[in-house]
């Protein structure tokens, strides 16, 4: 039979054998830097290329628009604008510009996926947005859902607009 400090000393083990093996876990469970760099780098891959499906797509029906890839320290994307010109009823010339930016962001120290979206329509901002999710919890689908409504949003705002 075991006195009480013999029984504490087992318990007091017990316990920091259960610490060490859940933080082992949870070092396990946690994505590294590297492998979180990997993922970001995925989602940003078939994001780009949807973003650019979209915006080529918006393209075909408002001629006019020039598009731009998007890489590097400003994310990686597409950019669609225009400059249109205009006589006004004086019989001056009037410039107007139109522009839809959308990318995904660098990996930052955050962990997240960032996808920021930017509209002008004849020197008007309408929108500007963001949406972003931490990298290990990103849904593909809620992204891709979300470019297409901000083309889409953009494109009939546009429509509105254009004279």
């Amino acid at each position: 039979m075991m006195n009480f400090e013999e029984r504490l000393q087992k318990a007091i083990d017990r316990g920091t054998d259960r610490r060490e093996g859940q933080a082992d876990q949870a070092k396990s469970a946690a994505l590294s830097e590297d492998e979180l760099k990997r993922l970001h780098s995925n989602h940003r891959l078939e994001l780009s290329e949807h973003i650019e499906e979209c915006t080529t797509k918006l393209v075909n029906h408002f001629p006019g628009f020039q598009s731009e890839t998007i890489y590097g320290d400003r994310g990686w994307g597409v950019a669609i604008s225009r400059d249109d010109f205009n006589l006004n009823k004086s019989g001056q010339r009037d410039n107007s510009y139109s522009r839809l930016e959308v990318t995904i962001r660098p990996f930052e120290s955050y962990h997240v996926v960032d996808l920021a979206a930017k509209g002008t329509i004849r020197n008007k901002e309408v929108f500007n947005r963001n949406h972003f999710e931490k990298i290990e919890d990103v849904d593909i689908t809620t992204y891709r859902k979300m470019i297409d409504v901000w083309v889409l949003e953009f494109a009939e705002l546009y429509a509105a607009n254009s004279t």
